[in-house]
């Protein structure tokens, strides 16, 4: 349900005032009301275009409109009701009313139809632009001024050195490994609580993944576990080549301590920063502490250019190299000549343009994406259950997603949320499944510090909601309701 302050008009008021009133909410209704705020009818685009085509004037007034019995609702029935109401009357707009007939409330069939989804591309004014420049100029082809632009302004804002931007994250993460000489037997440890596309780019090399367990503080790789796993995969005389860091969810990792276990065995790290661009940990850019960082812009991610990735160091012979093998490793004569395998990896001046438009929104879309997340814990805080993905003091998360595990204070289950969530066209998403449960690592090393796996504790309970940087607040207030609905029904809300 909406607010109707804006929306009010009464029957004295100009054709003119009408139509500029539905060009600033957008709503494309108003609700007709009398001198004492009395709901009589509600006016549509459609009620003021039929007015115009009987000859009427900008300057007339709604008098003119015949009158016509609108549906409303006295209380509040809910969304499932008002959508069955909808569906019987055959109209896309329900008044809700007070006991004295005035208009409190306004629900629109297009927000309680439309999927609320889990996170979406949110464009901003200055995108197309730069693809324009690319189509103009004829620079359709991978590389271009775009691609070395969004390179070095990318860098240039996360504070590293230098960048290749390439075709996906993915990509990014194998090419790192690559860069670091990482080959068939190499040992590799990564974080197991995380997507598969931290872990597949390790078996590209044909190295074999060693999975460490997470820590309660940031959701993320346990140190303590980490160093138990470095030091039993040297008692087995195959010391790690690398460790694969994932930040995920917008918050980062210990990355104080995981860097000073990694540089006490001089160890490689590589920071899967997919769904952390725009995090800080503590003052720092995530994706910016280890030997090399990627990150993702894939559809879904805090900001996108549909599909693509980027590498970042600050070292710039590693950059240089990935940019070679990025680009089918041709070496630097006059014919076709190849003297080490490539990769066709490299992102497309056109993509580079939608990166340059969605850098400059970046900080706006984490603002936003916070202000879900923090609207999510305000509106459920009186409902017990919930433990909300923590911010680490001293860092700070884009919170790509809002993610929580429930707690043993409720008998709800992540399932029986989801699923609730689902009926409604709201789509929340389990968290992901650690990589040592995962079929395909079936019988890879994992290594957990304390008694009981930390991350299997996540899976099980932890759930994702809807959190686009353009998701409205009435999106918002449906996911909401519905998930206080669900816990009222298992007796789970205290008031």
């Amino acid at each position: 349900m909406i607010g109707v302050a804006d929306i009010l008009i009464t029957s004295d008021a100009t054709l003119q005032s009408a139509l500029e009133r539905l060009d600033v909410t957008g709503l494309s209704v108003l609700l007709l009301v009398d001198e004492e705020g009395r709901f009589r009818q509600t006016v549509t685009d459609g009620d003021l275009r039929r007015l115009l085509l009987r000859n009427a004037s900008l300057s007339d007034s709604l008098c003119l409109l015949p009158h016509a019995a609108s549906v409303a609702v006295r209380g509040d029935p809910g969304e499932a009701s008002i959508l069955t109401l909808m569906d019987e009357t055959r109209v896309s707009q329900v008044p809700v009313l007070d006991d004295f007939e005035r208009p409190v409330g306004l629900y629109l069939r297009n927000l309680l139809n439309t999927r609320v989804q889990l996170s979406i591309p949110h464009m901003g004014e200055r995108e197309m632009d730069f693809v324009k420049q690319a189509f103009a100029s004829n620079w359709i082809a991978p590389l271009g001024p775009n691609v070395d632009a969004f390179e070095a302004e990318l860098a240039d804002h996360v504070g590293v050195g230098f960048a290749a931007a390439l075709s996906s994250g993915t990509a990014a993460l194998h090419l790192a490994l690559v860069l670091l000489g990482i080959k068939s037997g190499d040992w590799v440890i990564c974080s197991s609580f995380t997507f598969v596309a931290s872990a597949n780019p390790i078996i590209y090399q044909g190295a074999v993944p060693i999975f460490v367990d997470s820590e309660p503080a940031t959701w993320n790789m346990c140190p303590r576990s980490l160093e138990a796993a470095i030091d039993t995969c040297i008692k087995t005389g195959n010391k790690p080549k690398a460790i694969v860091v994932a930040h995920l969810y917008g918050q980062s990792a210990n990355m104080a301590e995981i860097m000073d276990i990694a540089n006490s065995y001089s160890i490689p790290v590589v920071e899967d920063a997919a769904e952390s661009l725009g995090s800080f940990c503590q003052g720092r850019h995530s994706g910016t502490i280890g030997k090399l960082g990627v990150y993702s812009f894939n559809g879904n991610k805090i900001i996108t250019t549909s599909g693509g990735g980027m590498l970042v160091s600050d070292d710039e012979e590693l950059i240089d190299r990935a940019r070679f093998l990025s680009t089918q490793a041709r070496d630097p004569v006059a014919h076709y000549e190849h003297s080490v395998t490539g990769y066709n990896y490299r992102m497309s001046n056109v993509l580079a343009g939608i990166g340059l438009g969605q850098l400059l929104v970046l900080e706006k879309r984490v603002a936003a994406r916070r202000k879900v997340f923090e609207r999510y814990k305000a509106e459920l805080a009186d409902v017990p259950g919930f433990n909300w993905m923590p911010e680490r003091e001293g860092d700070f998360s884009n919170r790509w997603l809002s993610a929580f595990n429930l707690t043993k204070d409720t008998s709800v289950k992540s399932n029986e949320l989801i699923s609730a969530l689902a009926s409604e066209n709201i789509e929340a998403r389990y968290v992901w499944k650690p990589m040592h449960l995962q079929p395909l690592f079936k019988g890879a090393l994992y290594f957990h510090a304390d008694e009981k796996s930390y991350c299997d504790m996540l899976f099980e309970t932890g759930v994702c909601l809807p959190s686009a940087s353009n998701m409205s607040e009435a999106q918002q207030a449906r996911v909401v309701d519905k998930i206080r609905s669900v816990m009222l029904r298992k007796g789970d809300v205290t008031k």
